[in-house]
């Protein structure tokens, strides 16, 4: 049972020190218990005293939720468990709790005892409910974070106003910074984890947890009896999804895995940064410095896995979730740019647009922008096809061309974007166009850089051959190592 007893004790220990239950009913025992152990704010200085009472002001909506998350979580396992195992988790919790909090011995001898003496089924329902109760405890704690981020002064250390008010102070100013950002590339790399146990079913359960959390604190009293039931029936579902994966994960996996943050955080929250760095920087222009890169599917060094097929694959499934982020954002914008032409103007570019359309339905005649967006949904759709072999989700009006490049899509929606701004919907334009335009040239069609990671002398071996072909070199391998780097820097 060292893994029963290890595990209790980790998952107890942030319990006692986050003041948390994943028990029904035993919160506020568990919390008085708790606060027994704190040293008394009147044999601390002053200070200290004032910062401490701070912290815990602070604190406090992370503890309640905590508390709250255990609570639920305590009654969905005496729900699916029943009684008897529900009484020997809180048991185990219970003295772990006074093991650590109040190092009481006895209890440490009465837990290594209760630990030892149970089945291997009953510890791993005990491992489990610790296990969940720590990710839970681990969530609230992320929201916790997000609400203090948002809280925040606006010219707080880590922020961006911070950072350029620090700039400025050092006589670099918006052109300045801006100037540089044009010549400047980061480029944050996802890597892949093949020892990962951790199914992306309790990653996207969690998912929604996290943000029924964040929900909850900001809800009218009406709305609680709803998230209160959601939140249960979402714990419910991690109690009754399988936690680890019982096979290793394929290339295949890991690509499907790194390629499903994309929708959740990076296609939407890049260009909001961006969206910042131009408040920040206003009148100037920000080029697109920031942009994703990975390795999953392109790192054959030591993998025999990696092949031609994986890197397609790869390629595939990487232009396929950024051309449907661009699918869905472009019929968004069919629904929103409801303008019509009887009350207000296009450009000749946005009128040569909309005539191209393939949109001959007479309900739309007078909605010019309709009309073009259903055109460049149609050609995107193309896209898809030429680029992955698969197909839109919803059918395109009639087949048009597919776009050559990412270049052309975004100089349709940059017609779109002129239009708008020339005939006073510039406060449209940026709430709903800007940010596509922004996530296609940072994404483009491709949406992410694929490092090849090889062994180098792969690399030289491909190099050699290219060279010859070329007619450049005939014998790049033969050469002194000088001579190459001489060759290659010429090139």
């Amino acid at each position: 049972m060292k893994t029963a007893l290890s595990a209790a004790r980790k998952a107890t220990s942030s319990e006692a020190k986050q003041a948390a239950t994943p028990a029904a009913k035993k919160t506020s025992t568990r919390v008085s218990t708790i606060a027994e152990t704190k040293p008394k704010a009147a044999a601390a200085p002053k200070a200290a005293a004032k910062q401490a009472s701070a912290s815990a002001t602070r604190n406090e909506p992370l503890l309640s939720d905590i508390r709250y998350l255990g609570r639920i979580l305590g009654e969905v396992i005496l729900e699916q468990e029943g009684r008897e195992v529900f009484d020997q988790i809180e048991g185990v919790r219970k003295l772990a709790v006074a093991y650590r909090s109040r190092q009481d011995a006895d209890a440490g001898k009465q837990l290594d005892k209760l630990l030892k003496g149970l089945s291997a089924e009953r510890a791993i329902s005990v491992i489990r409910a610790f296990s969940y109760f720590s990710h839970l405890a681990n969530l609230a704690e992320d929201q916790h974070q997000v609400r203090q981020t948002r809280s925040a002064k606006a010219d707080a250390p880590g922020t961006l106003k911070a950072s350029f008010e620090r700039l400025n102070s050092q006589g670099l100013h918006a052109p300045d910074i801006a100037a540089m950002l044009e010549t400047a590339y980061l480029s944050p790399v996802l890597t892949a984890h093949p020892t990962e146990v951790q199914r992306k079913s309790i990653l996207d359960t969690e998912r929604s947890i996290s943000e029924l959390i964040g929900r909850r604190r900001e809800a009218l009293p009406e709305a609680q009896p709803e998230l209160n039931q959601a939140l249960r029936a979402r714990i419910t579902q991690l109690w009754q999804t399988r936690m680890l994966r019982f096979s290793k994960l394929t290339v295949a996996d890991e690509i499907e895995n790194v390629l499903s943050y994309y929708p959740a955080t990076f296609l939407r929250e890049i260009p909001k940064l961006y969206a910042q760095l131009e408040a920040a920087l206003p009148g100037q222009h920000i080029a697109p410095f920031l942009r994703m890169g990975h390795w999953i599917g392109g790192d054959r060094d030591g993998n025999p896995f990696v092949t031609a097929d994986t890197l397609k694959l790869a390629l595939s499934r990487q232009a396929e979730v950024a051309l449907r982020h661009y699918l869905g954002e472009v019929h968004r914008l069919g629904a929103e740019l409801s303008m019509s032409g009887r009350l207000v103007g296009v450009t000749p570019a946005m009128q040569a647009l909309t005539d191209r359309s393939p949109d001959q339905n007479p309900h739309r005649a007078d909605e010019p922008y309709r009309r073009a967006l259903t055109g460049v949904y149609a050609r995107l759709a193309a896209t898809l096809e030429a680029l992955t072999g698969t197909h839109a989700l919803r059918q395109a009006v009639a087949p048009e061309a597919p776009y050559a490049q990412a270049e052309d899509f975004l100089a349709d929606l940059q017609v779109i974007d002129a239009s708008l701004r020339q005939h006073h919907a510039g406060a449209l334009a940026d709430l709903c166009l800007k940010p596509l335009m922004r996530a296609v040239q940072v994404f483009g069609f491709h949406l992410a850089t694929l490092d090849l990671r090889q062994s180098s002398d792969q690399h030289e071996l491909v190099i050699a051959e290219l060279l010859a072909h070329a007619g450049v070199e005939p014998d790049y391998c033969s050469l002194e190592e000088a001579a190459k780097q001489t060759l290659l820097t010429r090139l």
